[in-house]
C-alpha cells in the first residue's frame, strides 16, 4: 500500500536494460557520444521541434533552476503558483541559480494559475521605475502540485498574457506524461504550440532511474544554458547513462503508456474512495495524484495497517481524533491493482 510518491517507484525494466547495454564498452564523455545524439533527436521528434536545443540533466531541481536562470535576470521576478516546486520545494535553487531573481506567487483556482491574477500582476501600471524591479519569466507546472491539469488552451491563455508583457514561459513537466495521457494532447500541443518557451522534461517520476532534460524551443538561448549547466556542475561526464534512459523511455511511446497506467490506478482509487462516506476527495484527480480528507483517527489506523502516504496539513499522531487531515496519494506506473484494492478494503474495514 505504497502511495507516498512517484519518486519512490522502481525503474522500468526496459530502462534498466538500456542502462546495462550502455555499460558495454567505452564512449566519449560529456555528451559527445552516440547515445546522447540519438536521445536529443528522439526528444526533438517527440515534440515535433527539430530545431530545439536539448540538455540532459540528472535532476528536476537542476532542470528547473537552470532553465529559469537562462530566462530571467537577477533583478527580475519569476511568477509561479504558491505550491509550485520552484517556490516551495527546491530550497531556493531558482533564486541561487538566477543570482537572486525574486519568485512571486500568483493566485490560483484548484492549483491552476488564474489568468486575471497574472494579468493584474503584469499590469504595466505597477512598474513605475527601477525601484519596482521588473517582470522576468512565468513558470507553470503540469500536472500541478494539486494534481490538477492545464489543457493546451489554458496554457495558451496564460502564455499569451505573459508574452504580451514580454515574458518567456517555462513549464515544469515533471508529470507532463500524466497530463498528456489525461488529455490526449500531443507533446507539441501541450508545450511550444501553446506558447511554452522552455520545458523541464521529467522522466524520473515515471520509470527512469534519474533522467531529466531542459528543452529550449528557441535555441537562441542554448549557449547560455550550456555554460550554466557546466558551471553548476550538472554536466555529467558519463552522459550516455542519461541518454540511455531517455531513449528507452521514449521508445514506442513507453513514457505515455506508463503514465496511462498510473492515471488509471489513481482513477480506480478515487472511485473507491468516493464510496466511503468518511472520505472527501478534493479536488477530483486528473492524473496520478489525489488528495483525500478524513479524520485523524482514521489516518492513525490506516498508517498502522501498513499504508504509506503523506499527510499534508497536520500531525497524524497528535491532535483531536475527529479533526480532518489531508492525505496525498500518488500512484506510479508500477502501482499494482492489488495495492489499490488492499488500500480500499482496509479503509472499508476500518470504517465499518
Amino acid at each position: 500500500m505504497f502511495f507516498a510518491s512517484d519518486n519512490g517507484g522502481p525503474v522500468h525494466p526496459a530502462i534498466m536494460e538500456a542502462l546495462a547495454a550502455a555499460n558495454e564498452g567505452d564512449a566519449m564523455a560529456y555528451g559527445d557520444d552516440a547515445l546522447t545524439a540519438r536521445a536529443i533527436e528522439a526528444l526533438r521528434a517527440a515534440f515535433e521541434a527539430p530545431d530545439a536545443a536539448v540538455f540532459l540533466l540528472p535532476s528536476g531541481t537542476a532542470a528547473n533552476a537552470l532553465a529559469l536562470a537562462t530566462l530571467a535576470q537577477p533583478f527580475q521576478t519569476i511568477y509561479a503558483t504558491a505550491d509550485a516546486h520552484v517556490i516551495n520545494h527546491e530550497c531556493n535553487a531558482p533564486e541561487f541559480y538566477t543570482g537572486g531573481a525574486k519568485l512571486t506567487a500568483i493566485a490560483t483556482d484548484a492549483g491552476k494559475m488564474r489568468p486575471d491574477a497574472l494579468a493584474e500582476a503584469l499590469d504595466p501600471a505597477r512598474f513605475h521605475s527601477e525601484h519596482d524591479g521588473a517582470p522576468g519569466a512565468l513558470s507553470l507546472t503540469n500536472l500541478t502540485e494539486l494534481g490538477t491539469l492545464y489543457s493546451p488552451g489554458e496554457i495558451a491563455t496564460l502564455t499569451g498574457i505573459a508574452h504580451a508583457a514580454g515574458l518567456p514561459v517555462h513549464l515544469d513537466g515533471a508529470r507532463l506524461a500524466n497530463a498528456l495521457a489525461a488529455t490526449g494532447a500531443s507533446p507539441a500541443e501541450m508545450t511550444w504550440k501553446a506558447g511554452i518557451d522552455a520545458l523541464s522534461f521529467g522522466a524520473t517520476k515515471n520509470g527512469a532511474m534519474g533522467a531529466e532534460a531542459v528543452i529550449l524551443f528557441d535555441p537562441a538561448r542554448a549557449r547560455e544554458l550550456a555554460l550554466r549547466r557546466m558551471r553548476a556542475g550538472q554536466l555529467l561526464s558519463k552522459h550516455r547513462y542519461l541518454a540511455a534512459q531517455i531513449l528507452a523511455y521514449l521508445q514506442d511511446g513507453l513514457w505515455l503508456d506508463l503514465a496511462r497506467t498510473a492515471n488509471l490506478r489513481t482513477a480506480t482509487l478515487a472511485n473507491g474512495l468516493g464510496n466511503i462516506p468518511e472520505v472527501e476527495i478534493t479536488p477530483a484527480p486528473a492524473g496520478n495524484i489525489l488528495f483525500a480528507r478524513f479524520p485523524r483517527a482514521l489516518h492513525q489506523r490506516l498508517l498502522a495497517a501498513g499504508a504509506e502516504y503523506h499527510v499534508m496539513d497536520g500531525n497524524p499522531t497528535a491532535g483531536a481524533p475527529e479533526e480532518p487531515l489531508t492525505a496525498r496519494l500518488v500512484c506510479t506506473w508500477s502501482t499494482p491493482q492489488e495495492s489499490v484494492d488492499r488500500f480500499l478494503q482496509t479503509l472499508r474495514r476500518l470504517t465499518a
